[in-house]
């Protein structure tokens, strides 16, 4: 009888602290659009990818003619010719893909320089959410732009726009 009793206590006790918790909402996308220096930073990343992309696309380039420069001629070239050649397109073909690599890889430069440009940005709404809900005594904010299982939300808890004044950015 004790332990059933306890359990209703322990499971009201529960139900009520549920209910006290106060929750938030946020939309990062929503926010990161309305930042100017994200949509610059967002641009000279564009910039800088697509220059090396066609840098890359340069050099594959190269090792594809030289590739058809070598089968048109192939029947001219002795063995030994054939072996260096096919070692020269080869070696571009792995200069091409270690370029790619480097530029684009998970360690790439391009991912080095998202970080340097966004992790500023990221903190300081970071910040601003966590001053938010201090403030207000939010027990949980989730992110709808990276929070897929959510269904509905009610706006009334979205706090994007207040995350934006006090970043200094007005909607």
């Amino acid at each position: 009888m004790k332990k059933s009793i306890l359990f209703i206590a322990l499971l009201f006790g529960t139900i009520f602290a549920a209910n006290a918790q106060k929750f938030a909402l946020i939309d990062t996308e929503y926010i990161l659009k309305n930042i100017p220096a994200y949509e610059r930073a967002n641009e000279q990343l564009n910039q800088i990818s697509k220059k090396w992309q066609s840098e890359v696309e340069a050099i594959a380039t190269e090792a594809q003619t030289m590739y058809k420069n070598y089968q048109s001629e192939s029947v001219f070239l002795s063995e030994e010719q054939k072996t260096q050649r096919e070692e020269e397109i080869v070696s571009k073909e792995r200069g091409a893909a270690e370029l790619r690599r480097t530029y684009f890889g998970p360690d790439g430069e391009l991912f080095k320089k998202r970080e340097s440009l966004m992790k500023p940005i990221q903190d300081e709404i970071y910040n601003a959410v966590k001053e938010i809900s201090e403030q207000k005594s939010y027990a949980l904010v989730i992110d709808r732009a990276s929070a897929a299982d959510i269904i509905f939300a009610s706006p009334r808890i979205d706090i994007s726009n207040e995350v934006l004044a006090k970043l200094g950015y007005s909607n």
